[in-house]
């Protein structure tokens, strides 16, 4: 029986310097929805696999080894204290394909991959140590945060609609189940009917679940996937193989000009990893609102930690082309709008997190799982892009508090999503620079004040939250 906590208070927890230690089924109570999304959504995580065979020529046994190991270390962040479902640093996937690639398959490009992940994992646990992490994302300016969180966004709905995408090789499922799951997830029709009786009560308690089940259904109906193969068993790992062919132990030790040569690539997805942080924030945030019952403390600096120790890890024992990054966007917001529901639907977000992980890490080992979601791994992750786009731009443009800041975000988002984050970057800070250099709250109205202004709304009238 886990520990209760008192109306108001944070989760009970075990101090620890900068972590706060949860133990599985001591502190955090076992969410069986959350379990289920995530046994089903590993399909997403299995994702990586197609990736790491295409870009680094790993055997499916080798590549399951790195999935399972990264797998492992998502529960760092649950019980060291951060309220969050980790995953991968998804939009810098494409810049590092990119950096990796000017070296030939094999050890090579393997140790370029090692040089860079070892350095973001310094750099990160750097910025944790001396409090920098903290300090760099509450200097920045909302529009600057805004823009990011937009650009991201866009960004990954972009990486789904773009020419040879998965939207071009499954438009029907996707369709038929994103579809279909917004209307779950974030319809205010939905919303309104959803305590009307025990069915549609559970619909709403399912977040995404009923994405995965339809594709697995829809997909070989319209003929975009194959029917699953079922295997019974557990999965094959090669840890040892991944140790002698793949990671230091056999290859030695990169050179350091690859370091070097990965310092702007490392700066590049610490700009992504920013915008990470933001968005976790943000939500979270949003989540609290809902939920008095509950102090949720996020903190930037012990994230840093946990991230860059990952990070370090997996550039040692298994590299990854996902990178260990601080948040799982779409899960991370099914897991909010399930919390935001009340205490009787998830008692803290705490325990949702490690419970979404715990059925990921099932799924991973579970054969049978593997093999039914198998056929319909793209659907799962344009889904997941095309949830973690809707709420980035949603949060990204409640983030800004005047019409300057907005007009400010949507260039920002703009050139984040076509050029790259190094220049949306810049090109924020070259725009707060002229425009918001001195502000005057006497001559600057809200973001909502104005629009009330254009177009001759009473804001005070309007509920926010159900428009």
């Amino acid at each position: 029986m886990a520990i209760k906590r008192e109306y108001g208070k944070e989760h009970p927890y075990i101090p620890a310097g900068p972590f706060k230690i949860r133990l599985p089924f001591v502190h955090l109570k076992f969410e069986k929805v959350d379990y289920f999304q995530g046994l089903l959504l590993c399909a997403v995580c299995l994702g990586a696999i197609p990736m790491l065979q295409e870009y680094l020529g790993m055997p499916f046994e080798v590549a399951m080894t790195v999935v399972v190991l990264n797998g492992i270390l998502y529960f760092a962040h649950i019980l060291l204290g951060d309220p969050v479902i980790p995953g991968w640093i998804t939009p810098a996937i494409p810049l590092l394909i990119l950096h990796i690639s000017q070296y030939p398959v094999g050890p090579e490009r393997m140790h370029a991959l090692i040089a860079f992940q070892f350095s973001l994992g310094i750099l990160a646990i750097f910025l944790g140590i001396t409090g920098l992490g903290k300090k760099v994302t509450s200097i920045v300016p909302d529009a600057m945060k805004s823009g990011v969180i937009l650009g991201a966004g866009i960004a990954a709905i972009n990486s789904i609609l773009k020419n040879g995408g998965h939207f071009e090789k499954y438009p029907l499922s996707i369709i038929i189940c994103v579809g279909i799951g917004f209307y779950f997830l974030f319809s205010s029709h939905f919303k309104s009917i959803k305590n009307k009786n025990k069915f549609t009560k559970l619909l709403s308690n399912l977040g995404s679940l009923p994405i995965i089940l339809l594709a697995i259904i829809v997909g070989p109906m319209v003929g975009e996937a194959s029917i699953p193969n079922i295997e019974w068993g557990i999965t094959t790992l090669a840890f040892k193989k991944l140790f002698n062919e793949w990671t230091i132990f056999g290859l030695g030790l990169p050179p350091l000009k690859m370091f070097i040569s990965g310092l702007p690539m490392v700066i590049s997805c610490y700009i992504v990893l920013f915008g990470d942080m933001i968005q976790t924030q943000c939500l979270l945030e949003d989540a609290s609102k809902k939920r008095p019952d509950e102090i949720i403390d996020y903190n930037p600096n012990r994230s840093h930690l946990v991230f860059g120790l990952r990070n370090l890890v997996m550039s040692i024992f298994g590299p990854d082309l996902t990178m260990s990054g601080p948040l799982a966007a779409a899960m991370q917001v099914v897991l909010c709008e399930r919390y935001k529901n009340g205490r009787e639907t998830m008692d803290s977000i705490h325990g949702g997190a490690i419970s979404y992980r715990y059925g990921t890490l099932s799924g991973y080992l579970l054969l049978p799982i593997v093999t039914l979601v198998k056929p319909i791994l793209g659907i799962a992750l344009a889904a997941t892009m095309l949830i973690q786009g809707y709420v980035s731009i949603k949060v990204g443009v409640l983030k800004s508090k005047t019409v300057n800041d907005l007009s400010i975000a949507g260039i920002m988002a703009a050139v984040i999503a076509t050029k790259g984050a190094a220049l949306g970057l810049a090109s924020g800070v070259i725009l707060c620079g002229f425009i918001n250099i001195r502000r005057n709250n006497k001559f600057e109205s809200s973001l909502f004040e104005e629009v009330n202004t254009e177009c001759g709304i009473n804001i005070k009238e309007v509920n926010l939250e159900e428009a």
